[in-house]
């Protein structure tokens, strides 16, 4: 009864882990990770500066492009809201064949982007998930293609498209560019981090392999191949020394390959600069469609064993 009536006993305390011992190096660098009031100051300044820096040249180009027929004379032309006209834009989409550019860089970069995503997916999968001989093998003898120049196959590409009848045509152009190792290297890795037992339980459900990789594979890798998307849709986008070498037609050339040719026919600068923007307005629509994606998609492809 006593027993009962006594207060309980506190537990021992224990005296807290003690962080093993760091050098004084770690210490220093942990130090410098943490921002103090300058630091912060600093750090936004340095920013602030690199920011207008990568800016600078898209604002003077936009600016330029609104001032045809004038002298360039600095600083003074780049002040914006002055002497602004969209003359050059009216000249580049009435006068050349901008248009027409624009049309065939879609197609070439929308149409490569999705054979790109598919035909990475597939790969991707088996080289992840299938095991069948020669696999590793294989996979890295792929992944060597990356270190060769595009330089190199160059000449041999153009022989055999040439050969085949693929010269200034769509197939052509686009045919030589679905065999892109860095995206099968993306995908491989992101679906590698992904559970085998979701594999497992579809395919005790009787689920093919294909259903498998349309119902399970395609909609768990949104994130990467929205990001791998972006890039390659950027890579054709800004693409330049095969749709030059390929495209004899100024009707099948790219808005590369046609803004860089108007240099030979004495176009104004102001022309010029209105078609790079023309141009650059399609990356940035598509950044901004996919941009919550990227970094999602960047994160999720850590390199794994």
């Amino acid at each position: 009864m006593t027993a009962l009536l006594q207060p309980p006993t506190q537990p021992p305390t224990q005296s807290p882990v003690m962080p093993p011992k760091t050098s004084r190096k770690q210490r220093r660098a942990y130090r410098a990770l943490q921002p103090t009031g300058w630091g912060i100051v600093g750090r936004w300044i340095w920013l602030s500066l690199a920011g207008i820096l990568s800016f600078f040249p898209f604002y003077a180009m936009v600016v330029l492009s609104l001032k045809p027929g004038m002298v360039v004379e600095l600083p003074g032309s780049l002040l914006p809201f002055q002497d602004i006209s969209f003359e050059a834009y009216e000249q580049v989409l009435a006068g050349q064949n901008i248009l027409g550019w624009l049309g065939n860089t879609l197609i070439y970069s929308l149409v490569s982007v999705v054979a790109v995503l598919f035909l990475s997916a597939l790969a991707g999968y088996a080289f992840a998930k299938k095991r069948f001989r020669g696999k590793e093998v294989m996979f890295w003898s792929f992944l060597a293609m990356v270190m060769v120049p595009f330089h190199v196959t160059l000449i041999p590409t153009f022989i055999l498209m040439a050969n085949l009848g693929g010269v200034d045509t769509y197939w052509g152009l686009i045919l030589p560019s679905l065999a892109n190792a860095q995206a099968v290297f993306l995908m491989r890795q992101f679906i590698s981090g992904l559970p085998d037992e979701l594999f497992e339980a579809a395919r005790i459900d009787g689920a093919g392999e294909f259903r498998i990789f349309l119902q399970i594979v395609l909609p768990l890798c949104k994130p990467i191949l929205a990001t791998l998307g972006i890039f390659v849709f950027l890579w054709h986008w800004n693409d330049f020394l095969w749709p030059l070498i390929i495209a004899k037609s100024n009707a099948m050339f790219t808005l590369t390959v046609g803004i860089s040719s108007l240099q030979q026919q004495n176009v104004p600068l102001s022309t010029m600069l209105a078609g790079s923007v023309v141009a650059l307005l399609p990356i940035f629509l598509a950044y901004l469609i996919a941009q919550r994606y990227v970094q999602e998609g960047v994160a999720g492809t850590g390199i794994k064993g």
